[in-house]
């Protein structure tokens, strides 16, 4: 499988990541309408649409008939994969990738050939459709190569993506294409004419391109190339590598007092509990057992990753400090963040130590608490006065235990929180804040991976339909129990003369305007009073794993979600919504295509709106009395989880500091050493000193995928608890429209078109964060993350 591990000038961040991650109408308008396009939901539709919202996720026998409208009307045709008719069967998957080939071969000739001030003018727009028209096939083939349950689907999606990320792969290497645009761009006529999103995407390719090593010579180009396949390579061998030194522990079972009796039982073995060092039964154990002495053997070979493993990760570091230095960079580090909102290591290192500064009240009381019941011990022998690594989680767990005794079983809440509730919850939030609201819509024969997927109509008061949700969220065997939102295609406006030059292509569609969209979701832009032009729609999939309980369609019972389930549903319904709300005109700025350290702004920031009272009083009901919740249950659990926060955030910093040293120069050193860089950052920040001898960097994954930006969740935390404070009035706003629309206004509406420090700034009403820099960044660590 091709791989690169550097963004390419013609892959979106967001493909990027995706890869190495890899570890609408009512029911009766659809009788009526069958056809691709959406019904025009007027106002009286919508407490119509808001029932059928909640039905088709809580009843079984319901989404049963509401899906089988369609296909009572159906001529037996596929419609294809997300009603893309290249997509009907496996062998569609290549047609549609050298379908797509030829567009991206006329448009690169056209690139290379302008001469003129009229043909340069168009530059930008058409380096940006040349990227949409790669990302078409590789963020959609990427998806269902790794969701479809037809093995033959796969392999023909994996052939798709391979083909165009080998033509991409060759366009890096083009150097015209830089050099026609940097020409363009220094033209004064040129640049001004752009509006300020074809601006910044010309920026972002050119960045984008110097990074790709474009501006070096030729042999230089040959050796960045291969020294980024070397390192995807290698930072896959160790991703999928993770793996303990010692892989398994024995004891007595007389040892292992404390520990729940059924996992004991599981493990035991003629008198001898075989633990395996990593996985759920370890850290059930270092919760549980009494005896410190196990405790500590646990702890050290749950923390120890192979020597194996830990070359890989070291060759890795050493290939990147070798890329940025060919690169002309101080480190790679320095290479990852020119176009993060960081910018350096140094201002990120700077935000590290004043979110430090911040936590360290909170981390030392946490500390001291569980000094307290340590002492309390009776045991003789566990040195009271100090608390050891393999210490925390024992007597953590203890302190949370009698803190549940108090109140009622934290699952009780789940009863008010049914899926079908929790979307309609989330329907009516955004219709409050943003008037949108997310509408069901029938699925045609072959549209949807699986028969369980239901897909939504995003539906504006004011520009009516702008976006599709496909929502695959229920368990089932063989499927990835990770969440995740996947935009399948960006937002971009397609031009008349696009769907002029689709007219005269042969192609399976009934139009012009779909052959343009490859059939995907349009709608007519609301600016084009010609109505030549059409919104390709930002087209999302969302992905969970919550358990139906063995729910079937004679079940009157609906899924439940924890408490936990539904923060998690809204965090990856906020970057839905930074999709749908970032409807740009053109694709490199769509959505969530924005800087790394920006993306989860909007999903942090949801996760505050799930745990509001005047969020949940939307929604949150009994399913079978139809009670409303009582929000002392709420705040109960809340209570628990910030109880020991301190300590999560520390364990955050640290992971931020480590990928901070690890990609700075030290790699480049022939005495590198990485565990005695995690040690020395470690005992010298943590409250708590790491054990000699361990060696957990093995296992963090994410100094791959995430390297130099691991940073950025904290930073977004911190972002999203001022903008909830300040613009959400701390939730008394947050089912507020002129909140929402400040919100959308300064931050969900621009993508990735205007740079973070901006849109933070204007949100909050702080124009001195517009330029971004070390003290704003030491600023935003002075915010904290406490929620």
């Amino acid at each position: 499988m091709l791989k690169r591990s550097q963004r390419q000038a013609w892959t979106c961040a967001a493909c990027l990541r995706l890869q190495h991650r890899r570890l609408g109408s009512s029911l009766a308008a659809a009788a009526a309408q069958v056809d691709r396009s959406p019904a025009t939901h007027s106002a009286p539709d919508a407490a119509h649409d808001d029932r059928v919202l909640r039905r088709i996720f809580d009843s079984p026998t319901f989404w049963k008939e509401f899906s089988a409208q369609t296909r009572k009307q159906s001529t037996g045709q596929l419609a294809g994969l997300f009603q893309n008719r290249y997509l009907t069967k496996p062998e569609g998957f290549q047609h549609f990738a050298e379908v797509t080939l030829q567009k991206c071969i006329k448009i690169v000739d056209k690139v290379l050939a302008a001469s003129t001030i009229e043909e340069y003018r168009s530059l930008s727009r058409d380096l940006d459709r040349l990227s949409d028209l790669l990302c078409r096939v590789i963020d959609l083939a990427d998806f269902v190569r790794s969701t479809h349950p037809d093995p033959r689907i796969q392999a023909a999606a994996t052939q798709a993506y391979a083909i165009m990320f080998e033509y991409m792969n060759r366009l890096n290497t083009t150097t015209g294409l830089n050099d026609q645009l940097k020409k363009a761009a220094l033209i004064p006529e040129i640049w001004n004419s752009w509006t300020e999103e074809e601006q910044v995407v010309a920026q972002i390719l050119m960045r984008d391109f110097s990074k790709s090593a474009i501006d070096l010579p030729e042999g230089a180009r040959h050796k960045f190339v291969d020294l980024s396949n070397d390192i995807t390579h290698t930072g896959t061998d160790f991703v999928d590598g993770m793996a303990p030194e010692k892989p398994y522990l024995k004891f007595d079972s007389a040892r292992m007092k404390g520990m729940d009796p059924n996992l004991a039982r599981n493990l035991t073995r003629w008198g001898k509990i075989t633990l395996p060092a990593i996985g759920m039964p370890a850290m059930m154990a270092l919760r549980t057992v009494e005896d410190p002495d196990v405790r500590r053997e646990i702890y050290m070979a749950n923390r120890t990753a192979s020597k194996g493993n830990i070359s890989k990760l070291e060759k890795m570091l050493k290939l990147r400090a070798e890329l940025a230095e060919l690169s002309g960079y101080e480190s790679f580090a320095h290479m990852a963040l020119t176009d993060k909102m960081a910018g350096t290591p140094e201002a990120v290192n700077q935000f590290l130590q004043a979110l430090v500064a911040d936590n360290h009240i909170q981390v030392n009381n946490e500390l001291q608490e569980l000094l307290e019941l340590k002492k309390s011990d009776a045991r003789q022998d566990n040195f009271p006065g100090r608390l050891n690594a393999w210490d925390r989680d024992y007597y953590t767990q203890q302190l949370i235990s009698s803190l549940r005794t108090r109140i009622r079983s934290p699952d009780f809440l789940s009863s008010y929180f049914s899926l079908g509730t929790v979307m309609q919850g989330l329907s009516r939030l955004f219709s409050r804040l943003y008037g949108i609201r997310l509408v069901p819509h029938e699925t045609l024969p072959g549209e949807t991976w699986n028969t369980d997927v239901r897909r939504l109509d995003v539906i504006d008061e004011n520009e009516g339909h702008i976006a599709v949700v496909y929502c695959d969220l229920f368990s089932r065997p063989g499927k990835n129990p990770n969440p995740a939102h996947f935009t399948l295609r960006c937002s971009r406006l397609i031009s008349g003369e696009e769907i002029a030059e689709a007219a005269n292509t042969t192609h399976p569609f009934a139009s012009p305007v779909e052959a343009a969209t490859d059939g995907m979701a349009s709608s007519p832009d609301p600016a084009d009073p010609t109505g030549n032009s059409v919104y390709q729609l930002p087209t999302i999939a969302l992905i969970c794993d919550f358990d139906t309980h063995g729910q079937t369609i004679h079940s009157a019972r609906p899924t439940l979600l924890s408490f936990r389930e539904v923060q998690t549903l809204f965090h990856e319904m906020g970057h839905a919504i930074h999709s749908i709300c970032g409807r740009t005109k053109l694709q490199n700025v769509s959505g969530t295509r924005c800087a790394t350290d920006f993306a989860e702004l909007p999903s942090v920031l949801m996760e505050h709106f799930a745990a509001a009272p005047e969020v949940l009083a939307l929604f949150a009901r009994h399913y079978e009395t139809d009670s409303p919740l009582p929000y002392r249950l709420v705040e109960e659990r809340l209570a628990i989880d910030r109880r020991l926060s301190g300590a999560e955030t520390e364990a955050q910093i640290l992971l931020a500091m480590l990928d901070q040293a690890y990609h700075s120069r030290l790699p480049a050193a022939e005495s590198f050493s990485s565990s005695r860089v995690y040690h020395n950052i470690y005992n010298e920040h943590s409250t708590i000193p790491e054990p000699a001898g361990t060696a957990w960097q093995g296992f963090f994954g994410h100094l791959f995928g995430y390297g130099a930006t691991y940073y950025s969740y904290l930073f977004d935390r911190a972002i999203a608890g001022k903008v909830w404070a300040q613009v959400f009035g701390a939730g008394k706003a947050s089912v507020d429209r002129a909140a929402g629309a400040r919100y959308r206004d300064e931050v969900l509406r621009w993508g990735g078109g205007r740079d973070g420090w901006r849109c933070v700034a204007g949100v909050l009403g702080r124009p001195e964060l517009s330029e971004g820099g070390t003290e704003a960044m030491k600023e935003v660590g002075r915010w904290g993350v406490r929620d």
